[in-house]
Parts: C-alpha cells; structure tokens; sequence
C-alpha cells in the first residue's frame, strides 16, 4: 500500500465549496458507507446544515454480492429523515465504474422516493461501466484499473488516500 501524491484535505476543501453551490432548500445529504458517509458527516457539520445526513449501505444491492459476500465492516442504512419529495445529494469518496452509486440508488429508492438525486464525490476517477456523472467531482484522475483509490479518515477527522494494488 502506497500514499498517493492527492491532498484529500486540499480536496475536502475543494468539495465544500462546490457541495456548497449545489444547496438548494429540502436538500439533505447522504453519504454512502464509508467514505461517503464520513464526508456527508463533515459536510453537514462544516456547512452548518439542519436536519443531519443520512448513511446508506450498497452492500445487499451490489450486482457482486455473491463475490464479496457480507463484510465485517458493514453498517446498515440510516436515514434520520423521509426521502420522499427531498432533493438528495449522494455524497461518495471516489467514482470508478458507477456501480456503487447504482447499488446506492436502488437503497435509497427502496426508502422512498426522492424529488431528485444529485451525486458529489471526492474523486472521480474514470472507467465508467455504467451512465453515472456527478454534478461535481473535486478531482478528476487516472488509475490502472488494477489499482484502488480508498479514503481513509484519522483519529483526528482529517483525510488521506491509499492505493492499493488488486490481483
């Protein structure tokens, strides 16, 4: 596992400000497990939001479930709020295939159904299997497809990015 040359806190801060434009009353953030769901958790504390975020797990929606199986790690959804009518801003760490977001929307459908769905990542890093755009990216990078971006949060609240290679 190596550090990437990216500034994941240069690049929260990049993310503030465009989530920041994306505001529109009845918004509310969902972060998808895990990175996702700990920039929502900044985001809405750092933006001063009401309401707080809501939390969604992919995990019984991905088309790899039987691949993957459950992870130890896994949290359920949490959603403090009702979907229906809101706007929704998916908040995700880094974008590569479309396949999380699209596990993503089918959780949050089956919580209700929203006004509209907007999504805002970190990272978007490209190789897109499936037609997922964000309505903002802090960044927009290329990586083998053999190696994995992954956010990762200290004690301390404060990001960095990992690389690791997959075999």
């Amino acid at each position: 596992m190596s550090t990437l040359s990216l500034d994941a806190e240069a690049l929260y801060t990049e993310l503030r400000q465009g989530v920041r434009a994306l505001l529109r009353p009845e918004l509310s953030l969902v972060g998808i497990w895990s990175g996702g769901a700990w920039l929502a958790e900044r985001l809405q504390a750092d933006l001063g939001l009401a309401g707080g975020h809501g939390v969604l797990s992919s995990s019984l929606h991905r088309d790899d479930f039987g691949e993957r199986g459950m992870s130890a790690s896994i949290t359920s959804t949490q959603l403090p709020f009702s979907v229906d009518g809101l706007h929704i801003l998916l908040v995700d760490d880094v974008l590569f295939t479309g396949r999380t977001i699209r596990a993503a929307l089918n959780e949050l459908f089956d919580y209700g159904r929203p006004a509209s769905v907007q999504l805002a990542v970190l990272v978007d890093r490209g190789g897109r299997e499936l037609p997922v755009q964000p309505a903002y990216a802090a960044a927009r990078i290329v990586l083998p497809a053999a190696q994995r971006l992954s956010l990762a949060r200290g004690d301390d609240g404060r990001f960095t990015f990992t690389v690791q290679e997959e075999h």
